[in-house]
């Protein structure tokens, strides 16, 4: 096999991490993470290594909200167990690394050593209240920070979790270098249209709702 062609980042690199405080960098780093600046080998016989970009809001309300539209109900909510999740992109995808976007906010803070628990890598944003007091943390930049520079030396394959469109600039740009594994769509009535020329890449979540889904009685995550 001829060595592979070296990625080079589109964008300067900046910070592996953003954090919002000192709360956020006393967290534990999650067991399987891999150290700080390790990059992999490159141009050697190798499987495809797979990263996994996820828009926690977008998958979290994505799922569990429901849809109601001229009066009528056209989704049912249900909500989705994060450890499943998780064990569903190692085991359907081989997603090595799982990185979840997700604002922080101080109160959560055992909610986020449990996320790590179940193996993802949280990448916070800072949040802002709003009007009415509710933070607000976007997570779009960042997502694409991380899959276009950050992270990009060191994955094969991309998989995108989101069914915002304001990716679809990322998907042809992953798609263009051959890296665009799967776009997983929490929500395939919420999607945007901006999507529709990746309909090959995506997966619906509702479609593995019965492995997925959180059973009745238990706590929710999120």
């Amino acid at each position: 096999m001829p060595a592979k062609k070296k990625k080079t980042s589109p964008i300067r690199p900046r910070p592996a991490s953003l954090r919002a405080g000192s709360d956020i960098s006393a967290l534990p780093p999650h067991p399987t993470s891999p150290r700080a600046g390790e990059v992999r080998r490159r141009g050697t016989k190798h499987k495809d290594i797979v990263y996994a970009f996820i828009d926690s809001q977008n998958l979290n309300l994505g799922t569990k909200k429901d849809i109601i539209r001229h009066g009528k109900k056209i989704y049912h909510g249900w909500q989705l167990n994060f450890k499943k999740f998780r064990i569903y992109l190692q085991s359907k995808f081989h997603v090595s690394k799982a990185l979840l976007f997700i604002g922080y906010i101080s109160e959560n803070r055992e909610l986020y050593s449990e996320l790590k628990s179940f193996g993802y890598e949280l990448v916070f944003k800072e949040t802002v209240k709003d009007s009415f007091g509710k933070p607000k943390g976007n997570i779009d930049a960042e997502l694409v920070l991380h899959s276009a520079t950050v992270e990009y030396k060191n994955y094969d394959k991309a998989v995108i979790v989101s069914g915002d469109g304001d990716f679809a600039c990322l998907h042809r740009f992953l798609e263009g270098n051959n890296e665009l594994h799967k776009v997983i769509i929490p929500n395939k009535k919420s999607m945007s249209k901006l999507l529709r020329p990746f309909d090959k890449y995506k997966i619906y979540i509702e479609d593995d709702r019965g492995f997925l889904e959180n059973k009745k009685g238990r706590r929710a995550l999120i």
